[in-house]
């Protein structure tokens, strides 16, 4: 099977790939990449000599470089190639609509033209908002609130017009919050962590108690590749971890684990649009074979672990964010 995956060198992209290696022998995967701030090749240094590896650098919104790719064949696309921190699209939304929805753009152009068997969008439980109770099923509103999540939108209902218009055999997955090994220390979990071992502080939007369900990458991974092999094309899939934790509780975990005392946390002024709660309904994957398989005690402990015995990996990254 030849796969191409878009965004392999960012968090999730690599856990994916290194994944993909180990649950599908005789796969290849060809990797397209524009390394970004957040793309970093050291991710997959495990498997950049593999035979079945092949990095390209290039971006998801040129259209000759994603057409001349495309044309040498593929059995599936994997889109992760994004821009993804809210932060960053509440100062500079522009970058966000051009990746997240004219690159999907381009890549569903090129995928049409050749026929490609498969395309998988991953998404966001974000493009849905904010809910208070109960869990978004896939046939809840889409009803983004930040510029991050409504280019994640854009780009989920692009799949599905090309899926409606042409018929093309495309799939979704919006998943929750992913946290574990190589996620870039500009997100909550890193953040957090790496401040704290460094005894810096921990700032904290607003009072702290917004909910977000955890997923620890792997999980996701392994949904993903379930999705990829026996989805319904047209369809979109939740993959959620079960595990809603207020932002003060993952804080108060992190620090216990390090050893660290709670005067770290410093509670800052919440950030414009900040969504209360997250909470996914991931029955209809779970129809499919999935359920999370990891305890999530021990992953956070595990991924704190990680940090803590890879500074080389983390503190250049910190230093060019100026942190």
């Amino acid at each position: 099977m030849r796969v191409l995956v878009t965004g392999g060198c960012g968090f999730i992209g690599s856990n994916f790939i290194r994944y993909m290696f180990n649950a599908r022998p005789g796969i290849s995967i060809t990797n397209l990449d524009r390394l970004t701030y957040a793309g970093n090749p050291e991710n997959l240094s495990d498997v950049e000599s593999s035979f079945a590896y092949t990095f390209v650098h290039g971006d998801i919104c040129d259209a000759a470089v994603v057409d001349g790719l495309i044309a040498k064949g593929f059995d599936a696309i994997v889109n992760f190639a994004a821009e993804s921190h809210v932060d960053r699209s509440i100062t500079g939304p522009a970058e966000f609509i051009q990746t997240d929805v004219f690159g999907t753009f381009t890549l569903l152009e090129a995928c049409r033209k050749y026929e490609v068997p498969r395309y998988l969008q991953i998404s966001t439980d974000e493009v849905y908002g904010s809910i208070e109770d109960g869990s978004f099923s896939e046939e809840s509103i889409i009803a983004p609130n930040s510029p991050y999540s409504a280019s994640k939108a854009g780009g989920d209902l692009l799949v599905r017009a090309y899926n409606k218009t042409y018929g093309m055999p495309v799939l979704v997955t919006r998943s929750s919050n992913n946290f574990g090994p190589f996620q870039y220390p500009e997100k909550l979990m890193p953040l957090f962590i790496t401040n704290a071992m460094d005894d810096k502080q921990l700032p904290l939007y607003g009072d702290g108690m917004n909910v977000r369900d955890w997923l620890f990458v792997t999980d996701n991974c392994a949904a993903i590749d379930l999705v990829l092999r026996d989805g319904v094309p047209g369809e979109a899939y939740n993959i959620g971890g079960g595990q809603e934790r207020t932002n003060t509780e993952i804080t108060r975990g992190i620090l216990g684990i390090l050893g660290k005392p709670e005067s770290l946390i410093r509670y800052v002024d919440d950030r414009p649009g900040h969504d209360r709660r997250y909470s996914l309904d991931f029955s209809k994957v779970a129809k499919l074979g999935y359920s999370p398989r990891t305890d999530f005690k021990a992953m956070l402990e595990e991924t704190v672990k990680w940090y803590v015995d890879n500074r080389a990996w983390w503190e250049p990254l910190k230093a060019a964010l100026g942190s």
